[in-house]
């Protein structure tokens, strides 16, 4: 009688350990996809305050906002990954 409900109680955490790191991806996901539309948002913003000067020089020193969500998008896409390749092993 212990061992049926000891299953039960195996397939809830397992069930509630799949549904926390879906909402943690999809959380993760959206965070990501602003962080990227800022960064685009910025890159053409550049251009009209005099951050480009539309010579050969492609790279561009990133400085306060600008760098932390350039490392912002990083550490973020890492995440998604590391979540994505979770929810693969745990089902």
């Amino acid at each position: 009688m212990g061992s049926s409900n000891n299953g039960s109680f195996k397939s809830y955490h397992t069930h509630n350990k799949k549904m926390i790191l879906a909402i943690l991806q999809i959380i993760v996901s959206i965070v990501l996809t602003a962080l990227i539309l800022i960064q685009e948002r910025s890159a053409g913003l550049s251009g009209i305050f005099g951050g480009g000067d539309g010579g050969g020089g492609f790279y561009q020193a990133r400085r306060g906002m600008e760098k932390a969500a350039f490392v912002s998008t990083i550490i973020f896409g890492i995440l998604f990954c590391v979540l994505a390749i979770l929810q693969l092993i745990t089902r």
